[in-house]
């Protein structure tokens, strides 16, 4: 990326940096060569910062070359050598790509400046103001467009041009008034809205919220992580544990569960909302998506021992309550599908989180493996994708009146092959249909030698109400039929 000028193929000099020996002028020097040129200030700011080397000329190009006075100054530099030292000028010039010297152009108001500067100029105070600084003025006080040339090559955009009509105008005759802009409302952003809502959830919960380091090994980056990408590494860490962008937040809380642990504080309930770095393409070239991430984690006991209650530990339940209460109060519906994907996970105590039909997190217990490596007990941990949640938010509801007409509850009990979940029964009830059907509780599950080898038993209650009218018992029994034949059909269920 370094712009290098030779001579027969062979390198005389870094271009804007450092001239080489071989074209080094000394007292034995007959003919000259004079070189006037343009070069990327940016390209040779980052060659001469990445070799460490700073020199006149990379200074000068570093801050800018007025295009317009190229020629001008190759020509006066001839003239001097002519005047000082006696020299030949020879006729002739070569000249290798072009310089754009043409006059930027600028538009702004009268309004636009007056507002800014909290003044009253008239459009001749502007005039005046170009006038002195030798700048083409075109236009009326509506819009006016102002020729730059490129000496100044600072100015750009309408507030340089505010700065400009300030300064020749006279700092000290600006008015101490406010600049008359229109105030405008303020108000969070969803996402802005989303973490605090998350944040009250949570802290309702039992929750405590933690901050964490975003730079962690490359192992810890990557472990907790659904679906692992590039490592983003800092070229210069200041320690090897802190050496790589998170993709995951579960690794660096349980850091903090272990800290907690080792001081004998051993329930610990914590959460953290931040950002993970996710890095699709090459971390050379490309800057990581930024992923808004919710994540806690929990460990020891809900409730201590005492004379009359008995000590309850966490476990999967419990986590998945606590995910399960965020999403019915953002009214986001998510399914929970186990999962054996996560290595550092517990394969049979894990659970996907799926959001129409995308993967947004996972829930479960950390693996007994995992835990030890990490030196803390039993912990159950969850992380969701926020951004993808903030996207499949609904609009607020409109307040709708309480009915006045009573629920009608009937109870069923299911036979069924123990492989069938809770949420394959749910997805065959509420596929017959029935639009009456407010509410499904599951309030029973056994299984024993009774029911015979790999089945069980499941009781639902089931809620129907017409928020417009009474229900009719023949109403609820055709409600019935129709889920018990989808039941039978979807899943195999004999209604016991």
């Amino acid at each position: 990326e370094d712009i290098v000028i030779t001579v027969a193929d062979k390198p005389v000099a870094l271009a804007g940096v450092m001239g080489g020996a071989s074209t080094e002028i000394d007292n034995n020097s007959k003919n000259v060569v004079l070189e006037a040129a343009v070069f990327d200030g940016k390209s040779i700011r980052k060659t001469s910062s990445r070799l460490n080397l700073r020199s006149e000329s990379s200074s000068r190009f570093e801050k800018g070359i007025n295009n317009d006075t190229v020629l001008e100054a190759l020509d006066f530099a001839a003239a001097m050598l002519q005047e000082l030292a006696n020299g030949t000028v020879l006729t002739g010039r070569v000249q290798a790509g072009s310089v754009d010297t043409e006059p930027v152009q600028v538009s702004t108001s009268l309004d636009y400046v007056n507002v800014r500067l909290g003044t009253e100029l008239t459009f001749a105070d502007i005039e005046d103001v170009f006038a002195k600084l030798g700048f083409g003025l075109t236009g009326d006080a509506d819009k006016f467009t102002v020729s730059v040339p490129r000496r100044r090559w600072d100015i750009s955009i309408q507030a340089d041009l505010v700065e400009e009509i300030a300064r020749i105008y006279g700092y000290e005759k600006l008015p101490t008034t406010l600049p008359e802009a229109a105030g405008t409302a303020g108000e969070l952003t969803e996402t802005q809205a989303l973490r605090r809502k998350v944040r009250t959830i949570a802290e309702g919960a039992g929750l405590t919220e933690i901050i964490s380091y975003a730079l962690t090994t490359p192992e810890k980056a990557v472990e907790f992580a659904v679906t692992p990408s590039n490592l983003t590494e800092l070229m210069w860490p200041m320690t090897v544990d802190r050496s790589a962008l998170r993709q995951n937040m579960v690794s660096g809380m349980l850091d903090t569960v272990a800290y907690n642990v080792n001081r004998k504080n051993s329930n610990v309930a914590i959460y953290e909302i931040g950002k993970v770095f996710e890095q699709k393409g090459n971390p050379k070239e490309e800057l990581p998506n930024e992923i808004n991430t919710f994540a806690f984690a929990i460990s020891g006991l809900v409730a201590e021992k005492d004379f009359q209650t008995k000590a309850t530990p966490v476990d999967f339940f419990y986590a998945k309550g606590i995910v399960e209460a965020i999403f019915d109060k953002l009214e986001v519906s998510v399914d929970y599908v186990a999962t054996k994907d996560l290595a550092s996970m517990h394969p049979g105590r894990t659970a996907a989180i799926v959001l129409d039909g995308q993967t947004i997190g996972f829930l479960g217990q950390v693996h007994p493996q995992t835990a030890k490596n990490y030196g803390i007990p039993e912990t159950y941990v969850a992380e969701i994708n926020l951004s993808a949640v903030e996207d499949a938010l609904q609009p607020d509801q409109p307040f709708v009146e309480i009915t006045k007409f009573p629920a009608v509850s009937r109870d069923i009990a299911l036979l069924l092959k123990a492989e069938i979940t809770h949420q394959e029964v749910l997805d065959a009830i509420y596929s017959a249909g029935v639009k009456r059907l407010v509410a499904v509780k599951l309030f029973d599950v056994y299984a024993g030698e009774k029911l015979g080898a790999g089945m069980k038993s499941m009781a639902y209650s089931l809620t129907f109400q017409n928020p417009n009218d009474n229900l009719t018992d023949e109403e609820v029994a055709k409600y019935m039929e129709k889920i018990t034949k989808a039941l039978t059909e979807k899943v195999e269920a004999e209604v016991r």
